[in-house]
């Protein structure tokens, strides 16, 4: 390699952000950080530039572009900071930027995401909601670029791997029958059903397997992260939702399956560590070290496997309809979602509720087809409206 590939981290104080920081760390030869952004922790993002020095950083508003820019300065840094959804456009699609970390969360990653497609970048995709909102038009805008795009979601990147290089021609043209889509099932995989409106915060976010940020974390309880996965993957692999199916695996070991029609099933293991798919999608197709350690099967001892319970997880069975609906229903979805676990962990409404207020948002909206992104942000404002209008109701 000539010389170091520049790396855009979007998002890059969350979880996702920082395995990427340690994974190119690890490989200073091979990469070099061009660009970091933060939405207002402002104090880890300073951390980062001083320990990784990019060449830009970006902040959600001036006045915080105006503090973190003093302290650079002070610093002896030479990072140039911008601001706001147009300064992560600006460095998505800079002529500089080689690869693009999307992993931003919700709905704000969209916008800086397209640009990254549109400028031709390699795109790690770790923000799923980009896809969910918009997937028909984040897939043409692919299609008509030059862009590589690989997914970092665990899951997604599990199926990527077990996948034949031309799975673009059709799954069936593979022969790939259904895509397994493996889910730990959270925290409340097994608690009493009447015990779940009594569920804290804390609660909601202490994932037994991985560490994620908040808003995942309750995503991943309610099982609506899995759900909005089982759209993403329709779009990134081109399947209908009936040949998506979720199963339960607590150990999370086995990331994701593709089963095909001669009865072979493949499946990608590891260490629950998103520092695995982040290495792979880097390097790809090469391999490289990630810092993840060996998987070791004899102490895990035994794999288990269940059928989801959408009783228990009525927001996976609102997703796939969702995904079967099509047109704008998986963005009213994602933003009805968005509102309620933001109450949620404002301490607003109970953990059940999150599913109340999206079946609310998506009975009262009919969905419609998508047409250009302004359908899918004007669906995207709708369900909010409607979210916030049950909040307030609520509250009274």
């Amino acid at each position: 390699m000539s010389h170091p590939l520049q790396i855009t981290v979007l998002g890059a104080t969350g979880s996702i952000g920082l395995s990427t920081l340690d994974v190119i760390a690890r490989h200073p030869e091979r990469y070099q950080t061009f660009a970091l952004t933060a939405f207002n922790r402002i104090a880890e993002l300073r951390g980062l530039c001083r320990q990784h020095r990019p060449r830009y950083a970006v902040v959600a508003s001036s006045d915080q572009a105006r503090v973190l820019q003093e302290q650079l300065i002070g610093d002896g840094l030479q990072t140039r900071v911008l601001v706001g959804e147009g300064g992560l456009s600006e460095v998505a699609a800079h002529p500089e930027t080689d690869v693009v970390m999307a992993a931003i969360v919700g709905a704000a990653g969209l916008r800086p995401t397209l640009a990254a497609i549109q400028a031709d970048k390699r795109v790690l995709l770790a923000n799923k909601e980009a896809l969910v909102m918009s997937g028909a038009l984040f897939m043409q805008a692919l299609r008509q670029s030059r862009a590589v795009l690989l997914p970092i979601d665990s899951e997604h990147n599990a199926i990527f791997q077990c996948l034949p290089g031309d799975y673009a021609q059709g799954l069936s043209g593979v022969g790939v029958r259904r895509i397994l889509l493996t889910a730990s099932g959270g925290p409340f995989r097994e608690w009493p059903l009447e015990q779940l409106s009594d569920v804290t915060v804390e609660q909601a976010c202490t994932h037994p397997n991985w560490s994620m940020g908040r808003k995942i974390s309750v995503d991943s309880a309610s099982m609506m992260n899995k759900g909005l996965e089982l759209i993403e993957a329709c779009w990134l692999f081109d399947a209908r939702p009936d040949q998506v199916e979720v199963v339960i695996h607590p150990q999370s070991v086995i990331h994701s399956m593709v089963d095909y029609v001669d009865g072979s099933v493949l499946a990608q293991l590891g260490n629950p560590d998103m520092r695995t798919p982040i290495a792979h999608a880097l390097a790809w197709p090469e391999r490289i070290d990630s810092g993840v350690s060996a998987l070791d099967l004899v102490r895990i001892g035994h794999l288990d496997f269940h059928a989801p319970d959408e009783q228990r997880f009525p927001c996976l069975r609102m997703a796939r309809q969702a995904a079967q609906n099509g047109g704008t229903a998986p963005a009213m979805l994602n933003a009805a979602n968005e509102v309620a676990v933001d109450a949620f962990l404002e301490g607003r409404i109970r953990f059940t509720e999150i599913a109340s207020i999206i079946e609310d948002v998506l009975n009262r909206e009919a969905s419609v087809a998508v047409h250009c992104l302004g359908d899918v942000l004007g669906a995207d404002a709708q369900a909010r409206r409607l979210a916030s209008h049950w909040l307030e109701g609520h509250n009274r």
